[in-house]
Protein backbone atom coordinates (compact mmCIF):
# COMPACT_ATOMS: atom_id res chain seq x y z
CA UNK A 1 0.00 0.00 0.00
CA UNK A 2 1.50 3.21 -1.16
CA UNK A 3 0.82 5.48 2.20
CA UNK A 4 2.84 2.41 4.17
CA UNK A 5 5.69 2.82 1.92
CA UNK A 6 5.81 6.36 1.98
CA UNK A 7 6.37 6.16 5.81
CA UNK A 8 8.66 3.51 5.81
CA UNK A 9 10.95 5.95 3.86
CA UNK A 10 10.03 8.72 6.27
CA UNK A 11 11.27 5.57 8.81
CA UNK A 12 14.52 5.51 6.58
CA UNK A 13 15.07 8.72 6.40
CA UNK A 14 14.59 9.34 9.74
CA UNK A 15 17.53 6.97 10.33
CA UNK A 16 19.62 8.72 8.56
CA UNK A 17 19.48 11.78 10.03
CA UNK A 18 19.88 9.68 13.12
CA UNK A 19 23.39 8.41 12.01
CA UNK A 20 24.61 11.27 10.20
CA UNK A 21 24.26 13.68 13.31
CA UNK A 22 27.10 11.85 15.40
CA UNK A 23 29.26 12.91 13.03
CA UNK A 24 28.44 16.99 13.44
CA UNK A 25 29.32 18.88 16.57
CA UNK A 26 25.70 19.74 17.19
CA UNK A 27 26.62 22.56 19.80
CA UNK A 28 27.47 25.30 16.57
CA UNK A 29 23.64 25.33 16.17
CA UNK A 30 22.71 25.20 19.63
CA UNK A 31 20.74 28.56 19.76
CA UNK A 32 19.35 27.81 15.80
CA UNK A 33 18.08 24.40 17.09
CA UNK A 34 16.47 26.47 19.93
CA UNK A 35 15.00 29.39 17.78
CA UNK A 36 13.06 26.91 15.22
CA UNK A 37 11.85 24.69 17.66
CA UNK A 38 10.18 27.79 19.40
CA UNK A 39 8.81 28.79 16.42
CA UNK A 40 7.96 25.81 14.16
CA UNK A 41 4.53 23.87 14.81
CA UNK A 42 4.65 20.40 16.92
CA UNK A 43 4.56 17.56 15.11
CA UNK A 44 1.65 15.32 15.18
CA UNK A 45 2.37 12.53 16.73
CA UNK A 46 0.97 10.35 14.25
CA UNK A 47 3.59 11.67 12.02
CA UNK A 48 6.82 11.10 14.41
CA UNK A 49 9.38 9.48 11.85
CA UNK A 50 11.55 7.74 14.02
CA UNK A 51 12.43 4.47 13.27
CA UNK A 52 10.93 2.05 16.01
CA UNK A 53 12.39 -1.49 17.12
CA UNK A 54 8.96 -3.44 16.00
CA UNK A 55 9.49 -2.78 12.79
CA UNK A 56 11.10 -5.15 10.50
CA UNK A 57 13.96 -3.96 8.03
CA UNK A 58 11.15 -3.18 4.90
CA UNK A 59 13.97 -1.81 2.59
CA UNK A 60 13.42 -2.18 -0.98
CA UNK A 61 9.84 -1.00 -0.06
CA UNK A 62 9.15 -4.81 0.61
CA UNK A 63 5.53 -5.74 2.71
CA UNK A 64 5.52 -7.75 5.89
CA UNK A 65 5.72 -11.67 5.44
CA UNK A 66 2.68 -13.39 6.86
CA UNK A 67 5.37 -14.10 9.91
CA UNK A 68 6.61 -10.44 10.76
CA UNK A 69 3.03 -9.53 10.16
CA UNK A 70 1.90 -11.66 12.79
CA UNK A 71 4.69 -10.53 14.94
CA UNK A 72 3.69 -7.12 14.61
CA UNK A 73 -0.22 -7.94 15.67
CA UNK A 74 1.09 -9.53 18.53
CA UNK A 75 3.40 -6.93 19.81
CA UNK A 76 1.06 -4.61 19.13
CA UNK A 77 -2.04 -5.92 20.77
CA UNK A 78 0.47 -5.79 24.12
CA UNK A 79 0.82 -1.76 23.35
CA UNK A 80 -2.83 -1.58 23.58
CA UNK A 81 -3.05 -3.30 26.51
CA UNK A 82 -0.20 -1.51 27.96
CA UNK A 83 -2.17 1.87 27.52
CA UNK A 84 -5.17 0.64 28.49
CA UNK A 85 -3.96 -0.44 31.93
CA UNK A 86 -1.92 2.83 32.30
CA UNK A 87 -5.23 4.82 30.87
CA UNK A 88 -7.20 3.15 33.65
CA UNK A 89 -4.69 3.69 36.39
CA UNK A 90 -5.01 7.65 35.62
CA UNK A 91 -1.95 8.02 33.95
CA UNK A 92 -3.71 9.56 30.60
CA UNK A 93 -0.56 11.41 29.02
CA UNK A 94 1.36 8.22 29.01
CA UNK A 95 -1.41 5.71 27.86
CA UNK A 96 -1.96 8.18 24.55
CA UNK A 97 1.98 8.35 24.03
CA UNK A 98 1.93 4.72 23.79
CA UNK A 99 -1.28 4.61 21.92
CA UNK A 100 -0.24 6.90 19.35
CA UNK A 101 3.20 4.49 19.02
CA UNK A 102 0.80 1.41 18.02
CA UNK A 103 -1.03 3.49 15.99
CA UNK A 104 1.70 4.46 13.92
CA UNK A 105 2.99 0.97 13.44
CA UNK A 106 -1.13 0.01 12.50
CA UNK A 107 -0.75 1.46 9.14
CA UNK A 108 1.64 -1.52 8.31
CA UNK A 109 -0.80 -3.74 8.85
CA UNK A 110 -3.14 -2.62 6.10
CA UNK A 111 -5.54 1.05 5.63
CA UNK A 112 -8.78 -0.95 7.11
CA UNK A 113 -7.15 -1.66 10.22
CA UNK A 114 -5.40 1.58 11.17
CA UNK A 115 -8.92 3.23 10.48
CA UNK A 116 -10.60 0.94 12.49
CA UNK A 117 -7.84 1.72 15.23
CA UNK A 118 -7.75 5.34 14.81
CA UNK A 119 -10.95 5.19 15.78
CA UNK A 120 -10.76 2.86 18.74
CA UNK A 121 -8.56 5.28 20.53
CA UNK A 122 -10.45 8.16 19.15
CA UNK A 123 -13.44 6.92 21.19
CA UNK A 124 -11.73 7.18 24.22
CA UNK A 125 -10.72 10.46 23.16
CA UNK A 126 -13.82 12.06 22.80
CA UNK A 127 -15.08 10.33 25.84
CA UNK A 128 -12.88 11.89 27.72
CA UNK A 129 -13.10 15.37 26.51
CA UNK A 130 -9.08 15.20 24.72
CA UNK A 131 -10.06 17.33 22.44
CA UNK A 132 -6.63 17.75 20.80
CA UNK A 133 -6.23 14.02 20.48
CA UNK A 134 -9.63 14.15 18.59
CA UNK A 135 -8.10 16.92 15.96
CA UNK A 136 -4.83 14.62 15.70
CA UNK A 137 -6.98 11.32 15.22
CA UNK A 138 -9.27 13.68 13.10
CA UNK A 139 -6.21 14.98 11.12
CA UNK A 140 -5.49 11.21 10.21
CA UNK A 141 -8.44 9.95 8.85
CA UNK A 142 -8.78 12.92 6.64
CA UNK A 143 -5.66 12.83 5.57
CA UNK A 144 -5.96 8.53 4.49
CA UNK A 145 -9.15 9.51 3.00
CA UNK A 146 -7.75 12.32 0.50
CA UNK A 147 -4.98 9.89 -0.32
CA UNK A 148 -6.86 7.36 -0.70
CA UNK A 149 -9.07 9.34 -3.30
CA UNK A 150 -6.14 10.63 -5.08
CA UNK A 151 -4.71 7.42 -5.59
CA UNK A 152 -8.44 6.05 -6.47
CA UNK A 153 -8.46 3.31 -3.84
CA UNK A 154 -11.26 4.75 -1.92
CA UNK A 155 -13.07 1.66 -1.57
CA UNK A 156 -16.16 0.49 -0.71
CA UNK A 157 -14.92 -1.13 2.69
CA UNK A 158 -12.99 1.56 3.06
CA UNK A 159 -15.52 4.25 3.17
CA UNK A 160 -17.68 2.37 5.37
CA UNK A 161 -14.57 2.22 7.87
CA UNK A 162 -14.00 5.99 7.20
CA UNK A 163 -17.66 6.72 7.85
CA UNK A 164 -17.86 4.66 11.01
CA UNK A 165 -14.59 6.24 12.62
CA UNK A 166 -15.86 9.63 12.04
CA UNK A 167 -19.17 8.92 13.71
CA UNK A 168 -17.61 7.31 16.73
CA UNK A 169 -15.56 10.56 17.29
CA UNK A 170 -18.32 12.99 16.64
CA UNK A 171 -17.44 14.89 13.66
CA UNK A 172 -20.25 14.91 11.59
CA UNK A 173 -19.49 16.99 9.00
CA UNK A 174 -16.77 14.61 7.75
CA UNK A 175 -18.88 11.19 8.37
CA UNK A 176 -21.86 12.71 6.39
CA UNK A 177 -19.43 13.75 3.52
CA UNK A 178 -18.23 10.07 3.48
CA UNK A 179 -21.68 8.42 3.22
CA UNK A 180 -22.62 11.31 0.55
CA UNK A 181 -19.88 9.39 -1.40
CA UNK A 182 -21.30 6.01 -0.54
CA UNK A 183 -25.23 7.59 -2.07
CA UNK A 184 -23.66 8.76 -5.05
CA UNK A 185 -21.67 5.35 -5.84
CA UNK A 186 -25.25 3.78 -5.29
CA UNK A 187 -27.17 5.68 -7.50
CA UNK A 188 -24.58 5.55 -10.37
CA UNK A 189 -25.16 2.16 -10.24
CA UNK A 190 -28.94 2.09 -9.82
CA UNK A 191 -28.49 -0.24 -6.44
CA UNK A 192 -31.52 0.70 -4.66
CA UNK A 193 -31.21 -1.11 -1.77
CA UNK A 194 -27.75 0.34 -1.35
CA UNK A 195 -29.26 3.77 -1.75
CA UNK A 196 -31.73 2.83 1.00
CA UNK A 197 -29.23 2.01 3.34
CA UNK A 198 -26.88 5.24 2.79
CA UNK A 199 -30.08 7.27 2.88
CA UNK A 200 -31.08 5.70 6.57
CA UNK A 201 -27.45 6.39 7.70
CA UNK A 202 -27.89 9.73 6.59
CA UNK A 203 -30.85 10.34 8.08
CA UNK A 204 -30.16 9.26 11.56
CA UNK A 205 -26.49 11.03 11.72
CA UNK A 206 -28.78 14.27 10.50
CA UNK A 207 -31.03 13.51 13.05
CA UNK A 208 -28.37 13.02 15.81
CA UNK A 209 -26.92 16.38 14.70
CA UNK A 210 -29.93 17.87 14.92
CA UNK A 211 -30.04 18.95 11.32
CA UNK A 212 -33.40 18.50 10.68
CA UNK A 213 -33.83 20.08 7.69
CA UNK A 214 -31.31 17.49 5.97
CA UNK A 215 -32.57 14.87 7.88
CA UNK A 216 -36.20 15.08 6.48
CA UNK A 217 -34.86 14.89 2.89
CA UNK A 218 -33.76 11.75 3.81
CA UNK A 219 -36.51 10.07 5.18
CA UNK A 220 -38.77 11.82 2.58
CA UNK A 221 -36.48 10.21 -0.24
CA UNK A 222 -37.09 6.56 2.11
CA UNK A 223 -41.11 6.94 1.73
CA UNK A 224 -40.99 7.56 -1.97
CA UNK A 225 -38.12 4.94 -3.19
CA UNK A 226 -40.74 3.04 -5.32
CA UNK A 227 -38.76 1.30 -6.78
CA UNK A 228 -38.00 -0.46 -3.68
CA UNK A 229 -41.79 -2.04 -1.88
CA UNK A 230 -41.27 -0.53 1.70
CA UNK A 231 -42.03 -3.30 4.51
CA UNK A 232 -44.80 -2.42 7.07
CA UNK A 233 -42.02 -1.35 9.72
CA UNK A 234 -39.93 0.60 7.37
CA UNK A 235 -42.61 2.33 6.53
CA UNK A 236 -43.52 3.10 9.76
CA UNK A 237 -40.04 4.25 10.99
CA UNK A 238 -39.52 6.51 8.73
CA UNK A 239 -42.99 8.27 9.15
CA UNK A 240 -42.42 7.90 12.70
CA UNK A 241 -38.78 9.45 12.24
CA UNK A 242 -40.55 12.07 9.76
CA UNK A 243 -43.22 13.09 12.16
CA UNK A 244 -40.86 13.85 15.14
CA UNK A 245 -38.62 16.18 13.01
CA UNK A 246 -41.34 18.09 12.01
CA UNK A 247 -42.43 18.66 15.59
CA UNK A 248 -38.98 19.72 16.35
CA UNK A 249 -38.20 21.87 13.28
CA UNK A 250 -41.77 23.62 14.28
CA UNK A 251 -43.46 22.80 10.95
CA UNK A 252 -46.26 21.97 11.80
CA UNK A 253 -47.90 22.15 8.22
CA UNK A 254 -45.46 19.26 7.26
CA UNK A 255 -46.32 17.36 10.43
CA UNK A 256 -50.00 17.00 10.02
CA UNK A 257 -49.93 15.09 6.56
CA UNK A 258 -47.15 12.61 8.28
CA UNK A 259 -49.45 12.39 11.23
CA UNK A 260 -52.16 11.54 9.75
CA UNK A 261 -50.71 8.61 7.57
CA UNK A 262 -49.39 7.35 11.02
CA UNK A 263 -53.07 7.25 12.67
CA UNK A 264 -54.47 4.85 10.22
CA UNK A 265 -51.67 2.68 10.81
CA UNK A 266 -51.66 2.65 14.68
CA UNK A 267 -55.62 2.92 14.25
CA UNK A 268 -54.86 -0.23 12.06
CA UNK A 269 -52.59 -2.06 14.00
CA UNK A 270 -54.47 -1.61 17.13
CA UNK A 271 -51.63 0.40 18.71
CA UNK A 272 -54.09 2.52 20.55
CA UNK A 273 -51.92 3.89 23.49
CA UNK A 274 -49.64 5.62 20.74
CA UNK A 275 -52.62 6.23 18.64
CA UNK A 276 -54.01 7.98 21.93
CA UNK A 277 -50.49 10.46 21.94
CA UNK A 278 -50.59 11.18 18.59
CA UNK A 279 -53.54 12.26 18.86
CA UNK A 280 -52.76 15.27 20.99
CA UNK A 281 -50.19 16.46 19.03
CA UNK A 282 -52.01 16.30 15.98
CA UNK A 283 -54.34 18.44 17.63
CA UNK A 284 -51.88 20.83 18.80
CA UNK A 285 -50.52 20.79 15.65
CA UNK A 286 -53.97 21.65 13.83
CA UNK A 287 -54.31 24.51 17.43
CA UNK A 288 -51.13 26.05 15.73
CA UNK A 289 -52.22 27.06 12.04
CA UNK A 290 -55.88 28.08 13.34
CA UNK A 291 -57.74 25.40 12.71
CA UNK A 292 -59.85 24.64 15.84
CA UNK A 293 -62.37 22.15 14.54
CA UNK A 294 -59.55 19.77 13.89
CA UNK A 295 -58.16 20.78 16.81
CA UNK A 296 -60.91 20.11 18.90
CA UNK A 297 -61.89 16.69 17.24
CA UNK A 298 -58.36 15.55 18.09
CA UNK A 299 -58.01 16.19 21.19
CA UNK A 300 -61.72 14.99 22.10
CA UNK A 301 -60.80 10.98 20.40
CA UNK A 302 -57.38 11.25 22.04
CA UNK A 303 -59.16 11.32 25.44
CA UNK A 304 -61.85 9.02 24.51
CA UNK A 305 -59.54 6.73 23.62
CA UNK A 306 -57.10 6.98 27.05
CA UNK A 307 -60.20 7.42 29.28
CA UNK A 308 -60.85 3.60 27.43
CA UNK A 309 -57.23 2.90 28.24
CA UNK A 310 -57.22 3.84 31.63
CA UNK A 311 -54.40 6.53 30.72
CA UNK A 312 -55.25 8.86 32.61
CA UNK A 313 -52.04 11.03 32.10
CA UNK A 314 -53.04 11.45 28.34
CA UNK A 315 -56.92 11.57 28.98
CA UNK A 316 -55.50 14.77 31.35
CA UNK A 317 -53.67 16.31 29.29
CA UNK A 318 -56.14 16.01 26.18
CA UNK A 319 -58.95 17.38 28.15
CA UNK A 320 -56.55 20.07 29.48
CA UNK A 321 -55.83 21.05 26.22
CA UNK A 322 -59.61 21.08 25.06
CA UNK A 323 -60.28 23.48 27.67
CA UNK A 324 -57.73 25.99 26.76
CA UNK A 325 -59.05 26.04 22.94
CA UNK A 326 -62.69 26.46 23.58
CA UNK A 327 -61.23 29.43 26.35
CA UNK A 328 -59.06 31.18 23.74
CA UNK A 329 -61.79 31.12 21.29
CA UNK A 330 -63.79 32.70 24.07
CA UNK A 331 -66.21 29.56 24.24
CA UNK A 332 -66.40 29.54 28.22
CA UNK A 333 -69.82 27.56 28.21
CA UNK A 334 -67.84 24.62 26.71
CA UNK A 335 -64.44 25.07 28.59
CA UNK A 336 -66.11 25.22 31.76
CA UNK A 337 -67.52 21.98 30.56
CA UNK A 338 -64.34 20.31 29.80
CA UNK A 339 -63.02 21.54 33.14
CA UNK A 340 -66.00 19.69 34.88
CA UNK A 341 -65.37 16.58 33.39
CA UNK A 342 -61.16 17.19 33.93
CA UNK A 343 -61.70 17.44 37.58
CA UNK A 344 -63.42 13.44 37.55
CA UNK A 345 -60.35 12.44 35.75
CA UNK A 346 -57.87 14.11 38.11
CA UNK A 347 -60.01 12.85 41.12
CA UNK A 348 -60.28 9.33 39.81
CA UNK A 349 -56.54 9.37 39.24
CA UNK A 350 -55.68 10.97 42.10
CA UNK A 351 -53.93 13.73 40.92
CA UNK A 352 -54.03 16.40 43.50
CA UNK A 353 -51.67 18.81 42.24
CA UNK A 354 -52.98 18.86 38.91
CA UNK A 355 -56.35 18.95 40.14
CA UNK A 356 -55.80 21.86 42.40
CA UNK A 357 -54.76 23.70 39.16
CA UNK A 358 -57.85 22.70 37.65
CA UNK A 359 -59.79 24.29 40.19
CA UNK A 360 -58.02 27.20 40.05
CA UNK A 361 -58.74 27.61 36.09
CA UNK A 362 -62.45 26.85 36.59
CA UNK A 363 -62.37 30.10 39.17
CA UNK A 364 -60.46 32.02 36.54
CA UNK A 365 -63.47 31.55 34.12
CA UNK A 366 -65.99 32.33 36.69
CA UNK A 367 -64.70 35.72 37.59
CA UNK A 368 -64.62 36.62 33.95
CA UNK A 369 -68.27 35.53 34.06
CA UNK A 370 -68.78 37.69 37.23
CA UNK A 371 -70.11 34.48 38.87
CA UNK A 372 -68.60 35.11 41.96
CA UNK A 373 -70.35 31.90 43.84
CA UNK A 374 -68.96 29.48 41.85
CA UNK A 375 -65.69 31.37 41.86
CA UNK A 376 -65.14 31.04 45.44
CA UNK A 377 -66.31 27.49 45.61
CA UNK A 378 -63.51 26.41 43.30
CA UNK A 379 -61.70 28.37 44.86
CA UNK A 380 -62.24 27.06 48.11
CA UNK A 381 -62.06 23.33 47.24
CA UNK A 382 -58.57 24.42 45.82
CA UNK A 383 -57.50 25.62 49.04
CA UNK A 384 -58.58 22.33 50.69
CA UNK A 385 -55.91 20.47 48.18
CA UNK A 386 -53.62 23.40 48.80
CA UNK A 387 -53.32 22.62 52.45
CA UNK A 388 -53.51 18.86 52.34
CA UNK A 389 -50.77 19.48 50.09
CA UNK A 390 -49.24 22.06 51.87
CA UNK A 391 -48.43 24.38 49.19
CA UNK A 392 -50.01 27.58 47.23
CA UNK A 393 -52.12 27.86 50.48
CA UNK A 394 -51.32 31.64 50.50
CA UNK A 395 -52.50 31.53 46.87
CA UNK A 396 -55.64 30.69 47.66
CA UNK A 397 -56.09 32.67 50.79
CA UNK A 398 -55.48 35.31 49.06
CA UNK A 399 -57.86 34.62 45.91
CA UNK A 400 -60.58 34.25 47.71
CA UNK A 401 -59.83 37.15 49.95
CA UNK A 402 -60.36 39.28 46.38
CA UNK A 403 -64.04 37.52 45.70
CA UNK A 404 -66.28 40.12 45.96
CA UNK A 405 -68.77 40.21 48.96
Amino acid sequence: MGYAKGYSKMLKLGMAVVVGSLTINMSWFGDLNLALAQTQPQVSPLEITTPDPLLPDLSGDRSLSAVERLRLEQELAKLNAEATALFNSGKQDEAFTIWYRELRLRRFLGIIEEVNSLARVGVVAWNNTRKRDVQIITQRLETIQQEAAAENQLTPELLTALGVAYEQIRVPKQALSVYEIILQRAREVQDRRAIATALQTIGKLNLTWFNYSQAAQAYEELLNLTELPLLPLEQLNYLEQLAFIYQQAKEPEKAIPIQEQLAEIYQGNQQLVKLAELKISLANNYRTINQPEQASKNYREAFDLAWALQQFAYARNALNQLAQLYAAYDETDYAIAVYQELIKVEQQSYDFYNLMNTYDQLAQIYFQQKNYTQALAMLQEGLKIAEMLGYQEAYFQTQIERVPE
